[in-house]
């Protein structure tokens, strides 16, 4: 499948997958995948975690971010890159830009955390605040990248960010080839779409999941209505789980590859968060343990199956912590 067809809405293919893992490679970590004995105990079956929350700048969004803009042409490049986020896609795109020696600018809502408030602006990204919601930030980035001329780098919904937080995938179907259950959480959908693609074109019989929090359930939705819908509000401690509507590229891979998207509330994912910073000794935001919290809650099945689930940040507001002493 060419660029040009994969660009246009076609799905991202495995060997852009590779090609994405061979253009990180040295830059994105290639995280561990580690054996979580109690939680197995506790749900029936073997469960391990992929631990993107210790990736560098804290999240998985380092894989597609740096992937991007390592194909960005070089005169775009050197105009300067700007994005819109929540936080860890800013952080990654900082990253990113750092490396490359350019501008970076990040569109970032009011309400941001200030964990990733400062750590964009560590990295040397200009921090710009618009709004509460994901389409308020976009509108605002796209404003800034026509007046100063900078390449927007999509925090989804574009086949390099796919491929790139694909290779999350790829690892976990290289390393566990006996996995037949992967579960991810999704917020705009990059890192869904992107590992579905992987592990279903390895390996077809494995069950692939998105999870969602019940106050944010734009991929559920799209899904029912065979579309992307736009949420009139979203509401959810999971700051990284909040886009009010999916991407249309990433819809179309959920469509294709994902088995299902289940939910959880608020009260799963903060005892999950809990969970593993008590049983685990890993500090993962809210958004990264949407995955734990949906084996804790029976949101989906894990028993008498080989899980692995994504944590897809480790990016908790310090101020947050406390909230999960005494939880579990």
């Amino acid at each position: 499948m060419s660029e040009a067809a994969r660009t246009g809405g076609g799905l991202v293919h495995l060997d852009e997958i590779r090609r994405a893992a061979e253009r990180i490679a040295g830059v994105a970590l290639r995280t561990p995948l580690l054996p979580f004995p109690e939680l197995s105990e506790e749900v029936g079956g073997e469960v391990r975690l992929k631990c993107e929350s210790l990736q560098r700048t804290g999240s998985f969004k380092m894989r597609g971010a740096y992937h991007f803009v390592s194909l960005l042409p070089t005169e775009a490049l050197a105009r300067g890159v700007i994005t819109y986020s929540s936080g860890n896609h800013a952080q990654a795109v900082a990253m990113a830009a750092r490396l490359k020696g350019v501008r970076a600018v990040v569109v970032m809502p009011t309400t941001a955390p200030r964990i990733k408030v400062e750590g964009a602006r560590r990295l040397g990204a200009e921090v710009v605040f618009e709004g509460t919601t994901s389409l308020e930030r976009k509108a605002r980035a796209e404003t800034i990248a026509r007046e100063e001329g900078l390449a927007m780098v999509p925090p989804f919904d574009h086949p390099h960010i796919i491929a790139g937080q694909g290779t999350a995938g790829l690892e976990i179907a290289e390393e566990w080839p006996d996995v037949d259950l992967v579960l991810m959480p999704i917020g705009g959908g990059g890192l869904a779409a992107g590992v579905a693609a992987a592990l279903k074109q390895m390996r077809p019989g494995v069950r692939v999941v998105g999870v969602e929090p019940a106050g944010a359930p734009t991929m559920r939705r799209a899904l029912d209505a065979g579309r992307p819908v736009t949420l009139e509000k979203v509401e959810t401690i999971a700051d990284g789980l909040m886009p009010v509507r999916a991407g249309d590229l990433t819809f179309a891979h959920a469509q294709a590859f994902l088995d299902d998207v289940v939910l959880v509330d608020d009260a799963a994912i903060r005892r999950a968060a809990a969970k593993l910073l008590l049983d685990r000794k890993l500090l993962v935001e809210f958004s990264g343990a949407a995955t734990v919290a949906a084996l804790l809650s029976g949101a989906e099945e894990a028993k008498g199956r080989k899980t692995a689930a994504i944590l897809s940040g480790g990016n908790l507001d310090p101020a947050r912590v406390g909230e999960l002493a005494g939880v579990v």
